[in-house]
C-alpha cells in the first residue's frame, strides 16, 4: 500500500509530522539537525526530505522553507509511525468529572459531552444520540391525550425510549388502542426498528378493519415512529468557538467551509456512517479521502459508544494537523464514559 520508507526516512518524516502537529510551522533540515540526536549534517537531512517529496509524504509552500506533510505522509504517519498515547491523567480526570457531573435527564448527556469534547481537543465535537434502528423492539405504548393527540411511546431493549406526540382527527378509545398495542407487541417483537419500518405493512396486512384509523396514523408516520436515522436522528455539535484558536482559522473560508458542513445533518449523518473503521472501532479520514469538498482540509476521527444492543457516534472533525493519538485517545475514553454513564 505505501512506498516502503528506510528507517532514516520513517524516522525523519515522524520527526516533521510531530514537530508540525505541535507548532504549524514547516520543518527544516537545520532545524531538525540542531532539536535532534540523529546524527546526520544539514545536507543530509535534506536529501532524505528531497527523497520524501518526490514519495508525496511531504510538500512546501516556498522555495526556501520547510517542509509539511502531505495527506499521505499524514496517513502513513496515522497507520505506521504514530505512537499509541494514553490520555494524560489531567485530562481522563476532566472528562470524568465533567462528564459524571451531566444530568441525564433527556437528551443532556449528548449535548453537554459535545461541549466538553470541543473545549478539551479544540476541535469541532459531533456527539450523535443512539441508533435506534438497530436496537431490539421491546414493546410500544399508545396514549390519548385528548380528542387531538395521541401519544405513541416506542421502547427497545437497551432500555432506550422514543416518544412521539401525534395530532389526531379524532379521539381513539381506550380500548381501541391498548388491543392494538397488544397486537402489535406480540407482531413485532424480537424485530429490529429497521427491519419494522421496511416490513410494517405486510405484518399489519390482516388486521381488521376497525383498527384503519390508528393503522393509518402509524403508515403515515413509519419513519418517525420506527426512526429513519435521516429523519430521527439528533446530533449534537461543540467547539465551534473553541477551534477558533487553531491557526489554521485566520483563514476565514476554512471556518466557513467546516460550519456550512456541520450545519447539513443529513451529510454529516451520511459522512460519519462512511467511514470505514479499523479493528480497534476508531476510524480516520484524512484531507482528500473525504468525499466532500468542504472536507479537503480536515481530518475527521471517530468512533462508536454503546447502549445495550445500540450505538451511537462521537466524532472530532479539526485540521489534517490535529493530534491523532491525543483525539483517538479522548474518543475511546469519553466512549468508555458514555456507555458507564448510561
Amino acid at each position: 500500500m505505501y512506498d516502503e520508507l528506510s528507517n532514516r526516512e520513517k524516522i525523519i518524516l515522524r520527526y516533521i509530522i510531530d514537530d508540525f502537529i505541535k507548532t504549524a510551522i514547516p520543518v527544516g533540515s537545520r532545524y531538525i539537525s540542531k532539536k535532534t540526536d540523529i546524527n546526520l549534517s544539514p545536507a543530509t537531512i535534506r536529501n532524505v526530505m528531497s527523497d520524501l517529496e518526490d514519495l508525496n509524504f511531504l510538500t512546501h509552500h516556498h522555495t526556501s522553507g520547510g517542509r509539511v506533510p502531505t495527506d499521505k505522509g499524514y496517513r502513513y504517519f496515522v497507520n505506521e509511525l504514530m505512537n499509541d498515547k494514553p490520555l494524560k491523567e489531567n485530562d481522563r480526570e476532566l472528562l470524568k468529572n465533567q462528564i459524571g457531573d451531566v444530568d441525564l435527564a433527556a437528551d443532556e448527556i449528548y449535548k453537554e459531552v459535545s461541549k466538553i469534547l470541543g473545549r478539551l481537543s479544540k476541535e469541532i465535537s459531533i456527539v450523535s444520540q443512539p441508533y435506534l434502528s438497530e436496537g431490539l423492539f421491546e414493546k410500544i405504548e399508545l396514549v390519548s391525550l385528548s380528542s387531538t393527540k395521541l401519544l405513541v411511546v416506542v421502547s427497545v431493549q437497551s432500555g432506550l425510549v422514543r416518544t412521539i406526540l401525534f395530532d389526531v382527527e379524532s379521539e381513539f378509545p381506550r380500548n381501541k388502542l391498548g388491543k392494538f398495542a397488544a397486537i402489535l407487541n406480540q407482531k413485532l417483537s424480537g424485530l429490529t426498528l429497521k427491519e419494522i419500518r421496511r416490513t410494517f405493512r405486510e405484518r399489519i396486512g390482516d388486521l381488521q378493519s376497525d383498527s384503519k384509523e390508528i393503522i393509518k396514523v402509524f403508515i403515515d408516520s413509519i419513519d418517525k415512529i420506527f426512526q429513519d436515522e435521516k429523519e430521527g436522528l439528533t446530533l449534537y455539535i461543540g467547539g465551534t468557538t473553541d477551534i477558533l484558536s487553531q491557526p489554521e482559522f485566520d483563514d476565514t473560508s476554512n471556518y466557513k467551509n467546516i460550519i456550512e458542513f456541520t450545519d447539513d445533518k443529513d451529510v454529516v449523518v451520511h459522512v460519519l456512517n462512511s467511514l470505514p473503521s479499523e479493528s480497534s472501532g476508531i476510524a480516520v479520514s484524512i484531507g482528500s479521502e473525504n468525499k466532500d469538498e468542504k472536507l479537503k482540509n480536515f481530518s475527521i476521527v471517530s468512533t462508536t459508544y454503546s447502549i445495550g444492543d445500540v450505538k451511537g457516534k462521537i466524532a472530532l472533525i479539526g485540521p489534517k494537523r490535529m493530534n491523532y493519538s491525543k483525539m483517538i485517545s479522548m474518543l475511546n475514553y469519553t466512549s468508555k464514559l458514555i456507555t458507564e454513564k448510561i
